[in-house]
């Protein structure tokens, strides 16, 4: 899939500024940083969940 996006002047020289410090293109910039917010918002969403189960399960203990 392909997604475009805009980006102003100052936005893309920026981009462009840090892709080549760390020897990327900018499109591989973009892919990286998009991974590694996808990553960190499934495992964000794991911690609440397990975090909502345990409580969950404490409170039942409880009741019991």
């Amino acid at each position: 899939m392909t997604t475009t996006i805009s980006l102003s002047d100052e936005q893309w020289q920026k981009l462009e500024a840090i892709a080549i410090s760390l020897k990327l293109t900018p499109e591989q910039l973009v892919q990286v940083n998009i991974q590694e917010a996808l990553a960190k918002t499934e495992d964000d969403f794991k911690h609440a969940a397990d975090y909502v189960l345990r409580k969950i399960a404490e409170l039942y203990q409880r009741l019991a």
